[in-house]
């Protein structure tokens, strides 16, 4: 049995949008051919063969997959939250084709068992290739690298290493695991956030803090462990990973760092792009995040630094909670909100609509720059004959409510709930077989099927 082939009519490929402010009708229409994984033809006016399933694209914009170098998919030890099948589902639901799990699982991902039984639930749910982040250190307890060359040898192939959810604050730690992913050109993606300067913090330290109540979280707990480690990173000569940038100091770091020569990325949430500590004053849980939400002056810097490429992806931190967790008193409430289905709305408002992002720039931060950052093999670098079919279909148009219903994880922990959205995903193709179809997911066992097909087929 194969996996029926697929013709899609009439897209406009993000890559011909290079021009910010460009309307994507502005580019030309094009059909592209998938059999057995794979675009096997491209043109215009491709007709349709027997059983081919055809997709009439006209109006919507194509861009390979999404890859998200920043997903908590909960499983194993938090499935009430999420599970590796309900996460990679509302990944598919957003354009995502590929995903990067953290390691704050129970038990951590710190072993080559773990990150492998991780992968291998990906592998069999078949919505999204999921790579496993290994923890830097034993348990995220801060104190003892974790085994990071068994998971670089094991199966998972684990090439990116992160205690997120908290900082590897012990500068010899932090230099001992850069030296050790140097060896097979892996990356230390680090939570860059000062313990010792953000114990008990609550929101953005600064004048709305006091006003509230709140114990602030000063910017500087952010911006000098990102300082300590590009320049530990350039004594090494490593790669360094700074997730979930979130403050305008942060970004001058970055361009500091790379000013010389560092060999450092840094990624921004969809919603440090768009929401501001303002929302605290609701007292409303889905606004509690870490970093947290920071000033306007920050949210616009960020913008900037997107455009100027200081900024290298939009990475979501989807963190999945369950009811209890966030409907209670601020100060108990757990941090974090999901993002993977909102992402591209979000991108859009904030970045193409605003002209700070172009749609070949937006596949860059979305797509191609988090595959190359994970090193991401199989991932497509354009949408041409003989490269994999991973693929979003966008519909840019209109506007419309973003309510429960556009959720397709476990947990509702969104901050847009009732916010007017641009755009929408409308279909997803992973290994060359649709995972989401006019905008609803296709039935898990027909997915599940069609990955073991793919997979069978690429050996």
């Amino acid at each position: 049995m194969t996996n029926p082939d697929i013709l899609i009519r009439g897209a406009r490929l993000a890559a011909d949008l290079a021009e910010r402010g460009a309307d994507h009708l502005s580019a030309p229409a094009v059909d592209l051919r998938i059999s057995n994984g794979r675009i096997v033809e491209r043109g215009s006016g491709l007709g349709a063969r027997d059983g081919e399933r055809v997709v009439e694209a006209g109006g919507l914009v194509a861009l390979t997959g999404f890859v998200d170098l920043h997903t908590h998919l909960r499983e194993p030890g938090f499935e009430q939250s999420e599970t590796v099948l309900t996460g990679t589902r509302a990944a598919a639901a957003g354009g995502f084709t590929s995903v990067f799990a953290m390691a704050n699982t129970m038990p951590v991902q710190d072993t080559a068992g773990v990150v492998e039984q991780v992968q291998s639930l990906g592998d069999a749910a078949g919505y999204a290739t999921v790579r496993p982040i290994g923890a830097v250190t034993e348990d995220l307890g801060g104190e003892r690298l974790s085994e990071i060359g068994a998971m670089a040898q094991s199966r998972a192939a684990v090439r990116v290493f992160s205690d997120d959810g908290g900082c590897v604050h012990d500068p010899l730690l932090m230099r001992r695991a850069l030296e050790y992913v140097k060896t097979f050109d892996g990356v230390i993606a680090q939570h860059a956030q000062d313990p010792r300067l953000t114990e008990g913090a609550q929101m953005n330290e600064g004048a709305l803090s006091s006003e509230l109540g709140l114990k602030g979280w000063p910017a500087v707990a952010e911006e000098s462990i990102i300082a300590r480690d590009a320049l530990l990173a350039e004594h090494i000569g490593a790669r360094l990973h700074i997730c979930h940038l979130s403050t305008a100091g942060s970004v001058e770091v970055v361009r500091w760092a790379k000013a010389r020569g560092v060999q450092v990325t840094a990624e921004v949430t969809p919603h440090h792009l768009i929401l501001t500590e303002e929302l605290v004053r609701s007292y409303d849980a889905r606004y509690k995040v870490n970093p947290p939400l920071r000033r306007e002056e920050d949210v616009r810097a960020l913008r900037r630094a997107v455009a100027e490429g200081v900024i290298d992806i939009i990475a979501t931190d989807h963190a999945p909670h369950p009811i209890e967790a966030k409907e209670c008193e601020w100060d108990v409430a757990a941090f974090g909100m999901v993002g993977l289905e909102s992402a591209l709305p979000i991108a859009l408002l904030t970045l193409v609509r605003e002209g700070h992002a172009s749609w070949a720039e937006l596949e860059t931060l979305l797509s191609q720059k988090p595959a190359e950052i994970g090193r991401l093999e199989g991932h497509p670098k354009a949408l041409e004959v003989g490269e994999p079919a991973d693929l979003a279909l966008v519909d840019p148009s209109g506007w419309s409510e973003f309510g429960p219903a556009r959720l397709r994880g476990l947990s509702a922990n969104s901050p847009y709930l009732g916010m007017e959205l641009p755009g929408r995903v409308v279909c997803t193709v992973r290994s060359g077989y649709l995972t989401l179809d006019d905008g609803e997911l296709v039935d898990a066992g027909a997915v599940a099927e069609a990955a073991r097909v793919a997979r069978e087929g690429a050996r």
